[in-house]
């Protein structure tokens, strides 16, 4: 078995040169966009509760600039490592591509596991990450939000520490940050959102009537969870299946969508909800249902699993949760799957106008955020589509020629190829 296939940063280079070859892009192009333009690695330490230091590893990478201040999530994880943190800037930079907001990709992360640290010990490790990373960073430089294990109080605590140092106020270089410290209406469900959008125009133009179908959600972290409440609301999808890391729960009769959120939420698990079978994440991923909604980590979908998958679209609200393997396999299959980077861009792109209205000191009603994020999400899938139509290939590499386009053009454009 090849050494890389479960390499993120190794997917997103095969990825982008699929593109790069159908795009014809020269050589120094493609290896521009190969590689991240800059890269940080940090060493954190951190008094804990009981007097002692713990050192931490932390990463920004900034991906690519071309086309505005990067921009990306911080993420809290266990396994993290500077090869996903590199993934994650790469489908960053194609993100906020085929949206076409005028920003670039970065990202961020530290290896630990916050199960384990108190309030006290988080708020100390993000003002940490702050004080490593203050000359990098900015509102016109590059612009961390919140991922996984981050939250929009750690945020606060960042933006503070940030502010601080600077000794004057500048709430746009964090985003994702509490309303009352200069946050966006409807940002907190932005990602899961946004992919109800294009998983709607994607229905659309399959001729699928969403409207009383069947859906399935791995993962139940922010997007998970409200991917749950807004199936029905905005697609009118019975949720039928939902895991996390503990195993999962099916009901082939659809759950009432807040009680299973509200047991998560109690209980901080899945299992041992009331009227449903247990189910594996294994057999999640291979439901018979209208869309599925990969909302974990990396690598779900493999070329193993991917025979087996019997959805009719697949929305990624995960990054990274198909193999290109799986990729190809499911295309054959007729599955749509509509690409993490498309997918999920709601958050980045509700991000954005956080940014604008943290700039602008005037803030919007949640319904104007909802309707601008809408003609968004719906401009992008069009692109995608068109690009679908014309090349005739699968969505993922669809996506990535419609954005890689867009940030070579920009590279171009500046002289830097």
């Amino acid at each position: 078995m090849d050494t890389d296939e479960y390499n993120p940063f190794s997917i997103a280079q095969r990825q982008l040169d699929e593109a790069a070859e159908r795009l014809g892009l020269d050589e120094g192009t493609r290896e521009l966009l190969r590689w991240p333009m800059r890269e940080y690695t940090f060493t954190l330490p951190v008094r804990m509760d009981d007097g002692t230091t713990r050192i931490f590893r932390g990463y920004r990478v900034q991906y690519n600039g071309s086309r505005g201040p990067t921009k990306g999530g911080l993420r809290w994880h266990p396994d993290e490592t500077i090869d996903t943190v590199r993934a994650l800037a790469a489908w960053m930079t194609w993100k906020t591509a085929v949206v076409d907001i005028p920003l670039g990709g970065g990202k961020g992360g530290v290896t630990c596991n916050p199960k384990e640290l108190s309030r006290n010990e988080q708020e100390r490790l993000a003002r940490a990450y702050i004080r490593a990373s203050a000359r990098m960073i900015g509102p016109h430089t590059d612009v961390p939000a919140p991922d996984v294990y981050t939250s929009p109080q750690v945020m606060a605590w960042m933006m503070d520490e940030y502010e601080t140092i600077r000794q004057e106020s500048r709430p746009g270089v964090i985003t994702g940050k509490p309303i009352a410290l200069g946050g966006s209406h409807g940002r907190v469900d932005a990602t899961a959102r946004g992919g109800m959008f294009v998983a709607r125009e994607a229905a659309a133009k399959l001729g699928i009537d969403l409207a009383g179908g069947t859906c399935a959600i791995q993962g139940f972290g922010n997007a998970g969870q409200y991917a749950a409440l807004l199936a029905g609301e905005v697609l009118g999808l019975k949720v039928v299946a939902a895991s996390d890391s503990h195993g999962g729960v099916y009901n082939p009769e659809g759950f009432d969508r807040k009680k299973l959120v509200d047991h998560k939420l109690f209980t901080g698990r899945l299992d041992g909800f009331p009227e449903a079978k247990p189910i594996s994440n294994e057999e999640l991923l291979e439901l018979d249902c209208t869309v599925l909604f990969p909302s974990a980590l990396e690598n779900s979908i493999t070329a193993v699993n991917a025979p087996n998958v019997k959805a009719k679209i697949v929305c990624e609200l995960a990054n990274g949760p198909t193999t290109p393997d799986a990729d190809t396999i499911l295309h054959e299959k007729g599955v749509f799957v509509i690409p993490d980077f498309l997918a999920n861009a709601g958050g980045v792109t509700v991000s954005y106008f956080e940014q604008v209205q943290n700039a602008y000191n005037h803030y919007w009603p949640v319904d104007e955020v909802h309707r601008k994020l809408d003609e968004t999400m719906t401009r992008a899938f069009a692109a995608v589509h068109e690009m679908i139509e014309i090349e005739k290939v699968h969505p993922r590499l669809a996506a990535y020629m419609v954005a890689v386009q867009r940030v070579a053009e920009a590279c171009r454009l500046r002289g830097w190829i």
